[in-house]
């Protein structure tokens, strides 16, 4: 299938600028994988010196080339790369790979200009390159493993050193293409990605990812992942720096700059993980476990205190264990030695005296119980950190005869360069190191399958004349009072406190007997208002009003919202909106209160969603027990608070381009109802 990057990365013919003979060098290495990869087309060797290349001829300039090319691949520094990439443009060149740092601005932003004009497709520059494997071009200046097949999985990154460690050092992985995109000039990780799932070989991604630099095509592309059912695995890093301009709300300080991420790739299936091990292992894991059945994961151990380890470290990852059929728990105490439990995970290892028949009886009976979706020989390696035979042959017949994915994982780092771990590996059977990043693995394999298991969502539409009417309202520049910002949200649904502004005293205590008593006072104008001590509860009459107000004036004006008092005792949640600037309107769902920015038990979302969607979103807070019930307290009203979230989402998805923040905070959730206290609503600046 014809794609519009063809000619960077299945090019018919390259010109290799800066070939050299001296070992080692980028021009050597790239012209030698290039040859000795076995490169289908033409590829013409280019250097002032002439003579002969890896068996090529070596022209002195491009101008030389006896027919045109379509990609040329620059192994020269930056102070000969622009009258290079000129001397190229001139020969009519599609696409081309720059190694070369580029570190002045003005001579990068020179080079991407010219490419720009010309329609030029750039890999690079300050990037190690790219392999496609699968047709044969390795435009690479770097060394790599001898032993490279191609396969299903791609790798783009932004680092090249990643590049490097997984590529090169791994063997366990086979790829189809791998790309170190560099300064992505003119093409991007969304461009590459949107090629590698046109490739029928493609069976899962990983990214390395600073930043989208092309998010419109960015989000198209994950879309498209989730269309064809190719896993992908992003690794994201910059996720502790916070955007300097969004102290104005809770919800910005909470968000930073990772909430559109971890949204986006909420909505588009897309697993995260947390490190350079967890990438590589989720890249082993889910293409075998792409499509697994219901169930959770048994495993099986040949120690007890290792089998006590797995436990507690798949509490901490979410991972859960299948629960056994009696038939199954049957089937192991008939083979396990007296006094060894017949459960999940299990201790297969006893006397000894029946090994490994027993072994191989315990690992088929978990692998046949109905609810088992995934098997783990969770098991440590032999002498010199090699796989012992017997695991293998036990861990394929077991595959082989239950048709579910199985894998070996060792409690400790052995070695990845274990031919008979990269053959087990190829044949459908991973062998992994390291509990932890594997039970990543599961999870998300287990998330895949849970996801695609669920109905598609039905968010509830927005009111459209209150759209029509808001949007006008935002637009004409004006600032929003929290009166108003209430108004906004009970216009699109929400149940909100009554609440009237009031400028002075009297104003004050006329709104509190027209909305009713107990009501509360709060200082206007200031985001924080706990933090300057703003404001007065439980006012009960016009005595308090009035006193309250007198303080509240003194020290920070006579404007003030008097609002009633919510009934009832509740959890105190809130709600946010943050428009990113690549990814637009962001939801944040946590736990709210004056202590919302320590704690920081919020998720995110992409509005719109439905109210299922977002009662998944609330279980998973870290706080979420609060809303069962504690000390005495009635449970809160889940479901109520689910509406008002979906219903929240549409406000945002309506209104998101012309809102820079909106808080609200707190939403009480009452036994009865979810009631909005407080709001704020800043609109998005010119």
């Amino acid at each position: 299938m014809a794609h519009r990057l063809d000619p960077l990365l299945r090019p018919r013919s390259i010109a290799v600028v800066g070939a050299s003979a001296r070992p080692g060098s980028v021009g050597n290495v790239m012209l030698r994988q290039l040859v000795e990869g076995g490169f289908p087309g033409p590829v013409h060797p280019v250097n002032p010196k002439g003579g002969t290349l890896q068996g090529l001829p070596c022209l002195p300039t491009l101008d030389d080339l006896p027919e045109p090319v379509e990609h040329a691949a620059f192994c020269i520094g930056d102070e000969q790369i622009a009258a290079g990439f000129e001397e190229a443009l001139r020969q009519g060149v599609k696409a081309a790979t720059i190694v070369a740092p580029l570190a002045d601005p003005v001579l990068r932003e020179r080079i991407r200009a010219m490419a720009a004009e010309a329609g030029v497709k750039l890999c690079g520059g300050n990037g190690m390159g790219f392999y496609n494997f699968t047709d044969r071009v390795r435009l690479c200046g770097f060394a790599t493993r001898p032993d490279h097949v191609p396969g299903g999985a791609v790798l783009l990154t932004h680092s090249g050193s990643l590049f490097t460690a997984l590529v090169d050092a791994e063997a366990r992985i086979d790829y189809a293409l791998a790309v170190s995109s560099g300064q992505e000039l003119t093409t991007t990780l969304a461009d590459y990605l949107d090629f590698a799932l046109d490739q029928p070989e493609t069976r899962v991604v990983g990214l390395f990812l600073e930043s989208a630099r092309d998010p419109a095509g960015f989000i198209a592309a994950l879309a498209k992942a989730q269309a064809r059912n190719v896993p992908v695995v992003a690794l994201k890093v910059g996720r502790t720096k916070a955007s300097a301009g969004l102290a104005l709300s809770h919800s910005g300080a909470i968000a930073g700059d990772h909430a559109a991420y971890d949204a986006l790739f909420e909505r588009h299936g897309v697993g995260q993980v947390r490190s350079i091990d967890e990438l590589a292992m989720a890249m082993m894991v889910l293409p075998v476990a792409n499509g697994i059945g219901p169930g959770g994961l048994a495993s099986t151990h040949d120690s007890g205190g290792e089998r006590g380890l797995m436990v507690d470290l798949a509490a901490a990852a979410g991972v859960p264990f299948a629960a056994l059929a009696p038939e199954t728990v049957a089937r192991l105490e008939a083979a396990l030695d007296p006094g060894l439990p017949p459960v999940n995970p299990l201790d297969h290892w006893g006397t000894g005296r029946n090994y490994p028949a027993d072994f191989e009886a315990c690992f088929q009976a978990l692998m046949a119980d109905p609810d088992t979706a995934l098997g783990a020989l969770a098991l440590d390696r032999a002498a010199g950190g090699q796989v012992t035979p017997l695991y293998l042959e036990i861990a394929h017949r077991a595959r082989a005869a239950s048709g579910k994915p199985v894998v070996i994982v060792s409690n400790h780092q052995g070695s990845g360069a274990d031919p008979a771990a990269v053959a087990s590996t190829r044949a459908g059977v991973p062998v992994l190191d390291g509990v932890p990043a594997f039970l990543r693995a599961c999870r998300l394999a287990f998330d895949r399958r849970d996801a695609a298991a669920r109905p598609a969502m039905r968010p509830p539409a927005a009111p459209a004349a209150m759209v029509e009417t808001w949007r006008r309202r935002l637009a004409d520049g004006h600032a929003i009072g929290e009166a108003e910002a209430l108004r906004l949200l009970a216009d699109f649904g929400l149940t909100v406190t009554p609440c009237a502004a009031a400028k002075d005293e009297s104003e004050a205590v006329e709104a509190a007997m027209r909305i009713g008593f107990p009501v509360a006072l709060k200082t206007v104008g200031v985001a924080h208002k706990s933090d300057v001590d703003g404001v007065r509860l439980g006012l009960a009459d016009p005595a308090a009003i009035r006193a309250a107000h007198r303080d509240l004036a003194a020290r920070l004006g006579p404007r003030v919202l008097v609002a009633r008092m919510a009934q009832g005792r509740g959890v105190e949640m809130m709600l946010g909106l943050h428009r990113d600037p690549d990814f637009g309107p962001v939801v944040l769902i946590g736990f709210g209160g004056i202590h919302a920015e320590i704690l920081k038990d919020a998720v995110f979302a992409l509005p719109p969603f439905d109210a299922a969607e977002a009662r998944r979103l609330i279980d998973r807070l870290r706080l979420r027990p609060l809303l069962d019930g504690a000390r005495g307290a009635p449970p809160a009203d889940i479901d109520a608070m689910a509406q008002t979230t979906a219903r929240f989402s549409a406000l945002a998805a309506a209104l998101g381009d012309l809102i820079e923040t909106i808080d609200v905070n707190p939403i009480l959730v009452l036994p009865r109802g979810a009631v909005a206290v407080d709001a704020l609503v800043a609109a998005r600046r010119p």
